[in-house]
Protein backbone atom coordinates (compact mmCIF):
# COMPACT_ATOMS: atom_id res chain seq x y z
CA UNK A 1 0.00 0.00 0.00
CA UNK A 2 0.95 3.79 -0.61
CA UNK A 3 2.33 5.60 2.00
CA UNK A 4 2.05 8.81 3.02
CA UNK A 5 5.16 10.63 1.77
CA UNK A 6 4.83 8.59 -1.79
CA UNK A 7 1.59 10.63 -1.71
CA UNK A 8 2.01 13.75 -4.18
CA UNK A 9 -0.45 16.02 -2.55
CA UNK A 10 1.86 15.39 0.58
CA UNK A 11 5.21 14.50 -0.09
CA UNK A 12 6.64 18.15 0.16
CA UNK A 13 5.21 18.66 3.26
CA UNK A 14 7.23 18.95 6.95
CA UNK A 15 7.60 15.46 8.38
CA UNK A 16 5.67 16.39 11.22
CA UNK A 17 2.70 16.80 8.54
CA UNK A 18 3.23 13.30 7.74
CA UNK A 19 2.89 11.73 11.32
CA UNK A 20 -0.34 13.83 11.47
CA UNK A 21 -1.68 12.45 8.27
CA UNK A 22 -0.81 8.97 9.45
CA UNK A 23 -3.30 9.77 12.48
CA UNK A 24 -5.68 11.72 10.57
CA UNK A 25 -6.41 9.73 7.54
CA UNK A 26 -9.27 7.06 7.63
CA UNK A 27 -8.59 4.52 5.84
CA UNK A 28 -11.43 2.27 4.24
CA UNK A 29 -10.78 -1.22 2.15
CA UNK A 30 -12.92 -1.98 -0.71
CA UNK A 31 -13.16 -5.56 -3.44
CA UNK A 32 -13.54 -5.61 -7.14
CA UNK A 33 -16.65 -3.34 -8.03
CA UNK A 34 -17.05 -1.65 -4.81
CA UNK A 35 -18.67 1.59 -4.86
CA UNK A 36 -16.20 4.11 -3.27
CA UNK A 37 -18.92 6.82 -3.95
CA UNK A 38 -22.14 7.47 -5.93
CA UNK A 39 -22.90 10.21 -8.69
CA UNK A 40 -24.91 12.95 -6.53
CA UNK A 41 -23.33 12.10 -3.40
CA UNK A 42 -21.85 14.77 -1.07
CA UNK A 43 -19.33 14.28 0.87
CA UNK A 44 -16.66 16.19 3.37
CA UNK A 45 -13.41 14.15 2.66
CA UNK A 46 -10.89 14.15 0.24
CA UNK A 47 -10.90 10.81 -1.15
CA UNK A 48 -7.60 9.33 -1.48
CA UNK A 49 -6.22 6.26 -3.83
CA UNK A 50 -4.09 4.64 -1.42
CA UNK A 51 -3.94 1.18 -3.44
CA UNK A 52 -5.54 -0.30 -6.51
CA UNK A 53 -7.08 1.27 -9.72
CA UNK A 54 -10.71 3.13 -9.82
CA UNK A 55 -12.98 4.04 -12.57
CA UNK A 56 -14.97 6.92 -12.64
CA UNK A 57 -17.79 7.25 -14.60
CA UNK A 58 -20.76 9.19 -15.15
CA UNK A 59 -24.90 7.37 -16.24
CA UNK A 60 -26.69 8.42 -19.40
CA UNK A 61 -30.69 8.93 -19.22
CA UNK A 62 -30.75 5.90 -20.80
CA UNK A 63 -28.60 3.89 -17.79
CA UNK A 64 -25.93 3.52 -19.77
CA UNK A 65 -22.24 4.03 -18.60
CA UNK A 66 -19.98 6.53 -19.86
CA UNK A 67 -16.27 6.24 -18.64
CA UNK A 68 -14.89 9.07 -17.79
CA UNK A 69 -10.99 8.01 -16.88
CA UNK A 70 -9.50 5.34 -14.35
CA UNK A 71 -7.11 6.19 -11.89
CA UNK A 72 -4.03 4.53 -10.44
CA UNK A 73 -2.71 4.57 -6.77
CA UNK A 74 -1.19 7.05 -5.46
CA UNK A 75 -4.13 9.87 -6.81
CA UNK A 76 -6.60 12.10 -5.43
CA UNK A 77 -10.45 11.69 -5.91
CA UNK A 78 -13.18 14.17 -5.67
CA UNK A 79 -11.06 17.28 -4.84
CA UNK A 80 -13.15 20.07 -6.49
CA UNK A 81 -16.24 18.58 -4.64
CA UNK A 82 -14.95 18.24 -1.29
CA UNK A 83 -13.38 21.83 -1.74
CA UNK A 84 -16.60 23.57 -3.04
CA UNK A 85 -18.99 21.12 -1.65
CA UNK A 86 -20.88 19.85 -3.68
CA UNK A 87 -22.02 16.48 -4.84
CA UNK A 88 -19.40 14.09 -6.40
CA UNK A 89 -20.34 14.51 -10.57
CA UNK A 90 -19.76 10.55 -11.77
CA UNK A 91 -19.42 7.27 -9.79
CA UNK A 92 -16.21 5.93 -8.77
CA UNK A 93 -15.86 2.29 -8.54
CA UNK A 94 -12.58 -0.19 -7.73
CA UNK A 95 -11.69 -2.44 -11.24
CA UNK A 96 -9.05 -4.12 -9.82
CA UNK A 97 -9.08 -7.41 -7.20
CA UNK A 98 -8.47 -5.09 -4.31
CA UNK A 99 -7.84 -1.26 -2.83
CA UNK A 100 -8.04 1.12 -0.49
CA UNK A 101 -8.97 4.68 0.13
CA UNK A 102 -7.88 7.22 2.24
CA UNK A 103 -10.43 9.79 3.64
CA UNK A 104 -8.89 12.79 5.22
CA UNK A 105 -11.50 15.51 6.57
CA UNK A 106 -11.99 18.37 4.75
CA UNK A 107 -11.03 20.82 8.09
CA UNK A 108 -7.74 19.32 7.86
CA UNK A 109 -7.42 19.36 4.43
CA UNK A 110 -8.29 23.86 4.87
CA UNK A 111 -5.66 23.73 7.63
CA UNK A 112 -2.76 22.06 4.87
CA UNK A 113 -4.30 24.78 2.20
CA UNK A 114 -1.84 27.38 4.47
CA UNK A 115 1.37 25.66 3.11
CA UNK A 116 2.26 26.67 0.07
CA UNK A 117 3.54 22.92 -1.57
CA UNK A 118 0.20 21.69 -0.68
CA UNK A 119 -1.60 24.32 -1.89
CA UNK A 120 0.41 24.13 -5.46
CA UNK A 121 -0.01 20.47 -5.29
CA UNK A 122 -3.78 20.37 -5.34
CA UNK A 123 -3.97 22.72 -7.60
CA UNK A 124 -1.35 20.77 -9.94
CA UNK A 125 -3.92 17.70 -9.31
CA UNK A 126 -7.07 19.69 -10.11
CA UNK A 127 -5.53 21.07 -13.35
CA UNK A 128 -4.42 17.56 -14.60
CA UNK A 129 -8.45 16.61 -14.21
CA UNK A 130 -9.07 19.74 -15.71
CA UNK A 131 -7.34 18.33 -18.71
CA UNK A 132 -8.05 14.92 -18.57
CA UNK A 133 -12.10 15.86 -18.53
CA UNK A 134 -10.92 18.29 -21.77
CA UNK A 135 -9.65 15.29 -23.65
CA UNK A 136 -12.49 13.18 -23.13
CA UNK A 137 -14.58 15.81 -24.54
CA UNK A 138 -12.73 16.10 -27.42
CA UNK A 139 -12.94 12.35 -28.25
CA UNK A 140 -16.24 12.36 -27.58
CA UNK A 141 -17.27 15.40 -29.66
CA UNK A 142 -15.03 15.29 -32.18
CA UNK A 143 -13.46 11.76 -32.85
CA UNK A 144 -15.76 8.83 -34.84
CA UNK A 145 -15.83 4.96 -33.21
CA UNK A 146 -13.05 4.42 -35.59
CA UNK A 147 -10.76 7.39 -34.60
CA UNK A 148 -11.17 6.33 -31.02
CA UNK A 149 -9.77 2.97 -31.37
CA UNK A 150 -6.82 3.85 -34.06
CA UNK A 151 -5.90 6.64 -31.14
CA UNK A 152 -6.18 4.27 -28.23
CA UNK A 153 -4.25 1.75 -30.50
CA UNK A 154 -1.39 4.60 -30.89
CA UNK A 155 -1.27 5.92 -27.43
CA UNK A 156 -1.81 2.70 -25.15
CA UNK A 157 -1.04 -0.14 -27.33
CA UNK A 158 -0.40 -2.10 -23.72
CA UNK A 159 -3.70 -1.99 -23.14
CA UNK A 160 -5.33 -4.42 -25.47
CA UNK A 161 -3.10 -6.81 -24.49
CA UNK A 162 -3.82 -6.50 -20.47
CA UNK A 163 -7.64 -6.62 -20.42
CA UNK A 164 -10.72 -7.64 -22.08
CA UNK A 165 -12.31 -6.14 -25.23
CA UNK A 166 -15.56 -5.44 -23.41
CA UNK A 167 -13.36 -3.57 -20.73
CA UNK A 168 -11.92 -1.58 -23.92
CA UNK A 169 -15.18 -0.90 -25.53
CA UNK A 170 -16.55 0.42 -22.17
CA UNK A 171 -12.97 2.86 -21.73
CA UNK A 172 -13.81 3.96 -25.45
CA UNK A 173 -17.49 4.56 -24.76
CA UNK A 174 -18.70 2.05 -27.53
CA UNK A 175 -20.31 -1.39 -27.66
CA UNK A 176 -17.85 -4.80 -27.88
CA UNK A 177 -19.39 -5.17 -31.13
CA UNK A 178 -18.65 -1.86 -32.23
CA UNK A 179 -14.54 -2.62 -31.38
CA UNK A 180 -14.48 -6.04 -32.71
CA UNK A 181 -16.06 -4.95 -36.06
CA UNK A 182 -13.51 -2.01 -36.41
CA UNK A 183 -10.46 -3.92 -35.08
CA UNK A 184 -11.71 -6.61 -37.95
CA UNK A 185 -11.54 -4.17 -40.12
CA UNK A 186 -8.05 -2.47 -39.48
CA UNK A 187 -6.80 -6.09 -39.58
CA UNK A 188 -8.46 -6.51 -43.09
CA UNK A 189 -6.39 -3.53 -43.90
CA UNK A 190 -3.27 -4.85 -43.13
CA UNK A 191 -3.01 -1.91 -40.76
CA UNK A 192 -2.71 -3.76 -37.59
CA UNK A 193 -2.26 -7.80 -36.85
CA UNK A 194 -4.04 -9.29 -33.84
CA UNK A 195 -2.63 -12.96 -32.77
CA UNK A 196 -3.32 -14.69 -29.56
CA UNK A 197 -4.84 -11.31 -28.20
CA UNK A 198 -2.38 -9.35 -29.30
CA UNK A 199 -2.48 -6.32 -30.78
CA UNK A 200 0.53 -4.99 -32.82
CA UNK A 201 0.64 -1.93 -35.56
CA UNK A 202 1.90 -2.60 -39.18
CA UNK A 203 1.16 0.53 -40.90
CA UNK A 204 1.31 3.61 -37.99
CA UNK A 205 0.79 6.25 -40.35
CA UNK A 206 -2.54 4.54 -41.21
CA UNK A 207 -3.23 5.27 -37.90
CA UNK A 208 -2.54 8.91 -37.62
CA UNK A 209 -4.87 9.16 -41.12
CA UNK A 210 -7.75 7.46 -39.72
CA UNK A 211 -7.34 10.05 -36.59
CA UNK A 212 -6.82 12.89 -39.16
CA UNK A 213 -9.57 11.90 -41.42
CA UNK A 214 -12.17 10.31 -38.82
CA UNK A 215 -13.01 7.32 -40.94
CA UNK A 216 -10.75 4.16 -41.83
CA UNK A 217 -12.51 4.73 -45.43
CA UNK A 218 -9.57 7.72 -45.30
CA UNK A 219 -7.07 4.44 -45.21
CA UNK A 220 -8.71 1.99 -47.82
CA UNK A 221 -5.60 -0.25 -49.32
CA UNK A 222 -3.05 2.33 -47.49
CA UNK A 223 -0.13 -0.29 -48.30
CA UNK A 224 -1.08 -0.58 -51.30
CA UNK A 225 -0.85 2.56 -52.49
CA UNK A 226 2.69 3.13 -51.05
CA UNK A 227 3.86 0.38 -53.37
Amino acid sequence: MIIVEDIPLFSNLHNRFHNELRKNIYVRKFSKNGIVFYEGDCSDYLHILLEGHVRLYKTSPKNTMIQLHRLNAPNTIGEYACLEQVPFPATCEFISESGTIGMLHLNRVKEYLKEPEFSLALLKSMTNKVMMLSSLVHKETILSSEAKVADLILNEIDIFNRIKNNEIASILNITPETLSRILGKLKKEKIINVKNHIVTVIDMEALHIIIEKNTIKACTNCLSKKR
